[in-house]
């Protein structure tokens, strides 16, 4: 097959996108990028990220017929999808976890000062940072990955907290202090996993996509964001979950907190994989009824 294959113009999403092409052209297939500009790339850099802002435009190329496949970010993918398209293959998942950096390499998160100025650009991370050192001072950070490293080696903020999947992706995994375990900041709902969509009518190729698909990520991250849909939340709730799956049967961490980080819950699930999305949407009622997730 030749398949035009969107993405972002951005250098993680190239990343990401040419990681998947690389997979089809294993396959056989000829891949052609599209980049395509998203709501998310215009916004200026200081505005925090809506639902989607990183998908839409993608998608809306997709329905169009403009483009045959997609790779997202999962995390990003709004739960509420196009009723055209679905996700077609979860290839790979990279590290799922969060990463504190700072200018010296070398700190982790009970070794900041007190008062330290760290910058995020997720309620999630500030609500779960807040938890574990109320002392800290946590502000706004947007931008990308070399956006943000950017302003914190220029003295802007003491440290920032990101995603693994993405520092590592773009081979920066030297600047990371501390790998932060999910019981201390749970990771985003799908984080690290790519999403590869595709147009629900176009058989022949969700067949070719479908080789492609790893049961064990798309079984945790559906999971996950089914803890996320239960909580009524969106990618930018405070809200964290991750799964892992061996055999048929799996684990799940659940967590959830407020902005000020003085409500936090944490609990962890093990269960058969058959039973999954209803142990996940109960726990994520759960957390709806003990924590307020603003």
């Amino acid at each position: 097959m030749n398949l035009r294959l969107g993405t972002r113009g951005s250098k993680l999403a190239l990343v990401q996108s040419e990681l998947f092409a690389r997979r089809l052209l294993e396959a056989g297939h000829e891949v052609e990028l599209v980049r395509i500009v998203t709501e998310g790339d215009t916004r200026p850099v200081d505005m925090s990220p809506g639902e989607g802002v990183f998908v839409a435009a993608i998608a809306r190329a997709l329905v169009a017929g403009d483009i045959d496949i997609a790779v997202h970010s999962a995390k990003d993918v709004p739960l509420e999808e196009e009723p055209e398209l679905l996700i077609a293959a979860y290839p790979e998942r990279a590290d799922p976890r969060d990463v504190l950096v700072t200018r010296t390499g070398t700190s982790t998160l009970d070794s900041l000062p007190r008062g330290a100025v760290v910058g995020t650009d997720s309620p999630r991370r500030k609500g779960f940072l807040l938890a574990a050192r109320p002392d800290l001072h946590v502000v706004p950070l947007h931008g990308n990955v070399d956006t943000r490293l950017g302003r914190l080696d220029g003295g802007a903020v003491d440290a920032v907290v990101l995603a693994a999947a993405g520092i590592d992706r773009l081979g920066r995994g030297e600047r990371i202090d501390q790998r932060l375990e999910p019981e201390l900041i749970a990771p985003a709902p799908a984080q690290g996993a790519l999403a590869v969509q595709a147009r629900r009518r176009d058989v022949e190729l969700i067949g070719v996509l479908a080789a492609l698909d790893q049961r064990s990520i798309r079984l945790a991250v559906e999971v996950e964001r089914e803890v996320l849909k239960a909580t009524g939340g969106t990618c930018r709730a405070p809200v964290g979950a991750l799964a892992s799956v061996d055999g048929d049967s799996f684990t799940l961490l659940v967590a959830g907190v407020n902005s000020d980080g003085t409500s936090k819950r944490i609990e962890h699930i093990k269960g058969a994989c058959s039973d999954a999305f209803i142990l996940a949407g109960a726990a994520g009622r759960r957390l709806v009824a003990e924590v307020a997730l603003r």
